[in-house]
């Protein structure tokens, strides 16, 4: 039987491998397991009550081989690959438009500034209905947004539904290189307010332009930076080690430890800070996670910038992507970080400095079981030693109450400049009035 030989041979394959990694290790026990599966595949795929695809039924046991690990290894098909290339990578063929699904059709949230769909006049509210004259009704979001991306400079005639319209609109798009934003800023009270969404291969360059705006706008006028990490799950490595650097003036980063004594990576500092050493805050909540915690802990470690809101999601292994020769990836865990004080925080998190719930859904946080690294099945144990100790100097502690009852004319007319979102955002605006009294107490210092 043909499947009979090509599952022999993938087994054969694997125990290959299984031999290569392990040496004389590699035991009769091992070869018992492998063709227990075979025998298990063979008898579903013969006596199942339905039909069962081959490549799914492979697919599921490699998922489940993986997933069994830890819950951040898995395997990713081809387009689930591609999908991921595309989130790291930051850019794609497409229309510029941030979406979501309402009643089966496709909801315009906005349109990006300075693409095919904010120069074709796309408003935020239009319902998509139709691609190309094709129904949108039964796609997935995901199956929509994988239709409107193309090739660039390909042509996709989208019908829009419009509040105020007695008829849809057909309107034709030209796709072009979109670059997915990471990083968005803008200035609150005096403040550099610069908010990182996810790490991409552009963030990096996203916060230096970020600042150098910012340090435009407002000169020596700028009171401090406050950098916004709160639900951002993470994303490279490399680029989560930029960020950090950005802020730094010299010593390490991060450290990286595999399973083996000797699989030790550490990444350090290179001289120069960005923002000139002026006060920094930075914002981490539950839903900060990998990349964001190792931004959040070397910062905190070298006292460069106060942690502010509440623990962080404590996600502290670093995966691999190992492409399969057009069959897809795997994502396999492959090490754990360290802080520069060399405390790992997998299944404990980041505790802040200065601990600030979010008013809003302060509720919502009491009455729902925090979700963690930790609650998640199967997750790597956090390993045996002390704690991290909270660093919260006599400074801070004076600078929190003056945040409370502060009565400087010139904070007062400070805060008066928040926005709206800074307003309604109580740990943002905690953090604003935090970096007016650091400010005040460095200015009063240098007097």
């Amino acid at each position: 039987m043909l499947l009979k030989v090509a599952l022999t041979g993938w087994i054969a394959g694997i125990i290959l491998l299984v031999s290569a990694g392990a040496g004389n290790a590699a035991s009769s026990e091992t070869y018992r397991q492998l063709n227990l599966f075979g025998d298990v595949f063979e008898r579903v795929r013969a006596d199942y009550v339905e039909d069962v695809d081959d490549a799914e039924a492979i697919e599921a046991a490699i998922n489940g081989l993986l997933s069994s690990l830890d819950p951040h290894s898995s395997y990713m098909n081809p387009k689930d690959y591609r999908e991921t290339q595309v989130q790291t990578e930051g850019e794609f063929g497409g229309l510029g438009i941030e979406v979501t699904m309402e009643n089966g059709f496709v909801k315009v949230i906005s349109p990006i500034d300075d693409t095919p769909a904010s120069r074709a006049g796309l408003q935020p509210g239009d319902l998509i209905t139709h691609l190309d004259g094709e129904g949108i009704l039964g796609l997935t979001l995901s199956e929509a947004v994988e239709r409107m991306r193309g090739p660039i400079n390909s042509d996709l005639t989208i019908t829009i539904a419009r509040l105020g319209e007695d008829q849809p609109l057909d309107v034709t798009l030209t796709r072009d290189l979109i670059k997915i934003k990471s990083v968005r800023y803008r200035i609150e009270a005096n403040v550099g307010y610069i908010r990182i969404s996810s790490f991409n291969k552009h963030t990096d360059s996203g916060v230096k332009k970020a600042v150098a705006a910012i340090n435009e706008d407002l000169g020596d006028d700028v009171r401090g930076y406050v950098l916004d990490l709160r639900n951002n799950p993470g994303g490279l490595l490399d680029q989560a080690i930029a960020v950090s650097d950005a802020f730094l003036k010299h010593g390490e980063i991060v450290s990286t430890r595999g399973r083996r004594a000797d699989d030790v990576q550490r990444f350090s500092a290179r001289a120069g800070d960005l923002t000139k050493g002026r006060p920094l805050v930075v914002l981490i909540n539950g839903g900060s996670a990998s990349a964001s915690e190792i931004v959040a802990g070397a910062l905190q470690d070298h006292r460069r910038a106060l942690i502010l809101g509440t623990r962080s999601f404590g996600k502290g292994s670093v995966q691999t992507l190992i492409p399969l020769g057009g069959e897809g990836a795997i994502r396999l865990t492959t090490a754990r970080y360290y802080t520069p004080s060399g405390v790992s925080i997998q299944a404990k998190g980041i505790d802040p400095d200065i601990v600030v719930e979010q008013k809003k859904v302060e509720k919502t946080e009491k009455s729902r079981k925090r979700r963690s690294e930790a609650s998640l099945r199967g997750h790597l144990e956090k390993e045996k030693e002390d704690p991290q100790d909270k660093i919260i100097n006599d400074l801070i502690r004076k600078n929190d109450k003056n945040d409370k009852d502060k009565k400087s004319e010139g904070d007062s007319h400070d805060a008066s400049t928040k926005s709206s979102e800074a307003e309604n955002d109580y740990q943002l605006s905690y953090a604003i009035d935090l970096l007016h009294g650091v400010a005040l107490m460095q200015e009063v210092k240098v007097n």
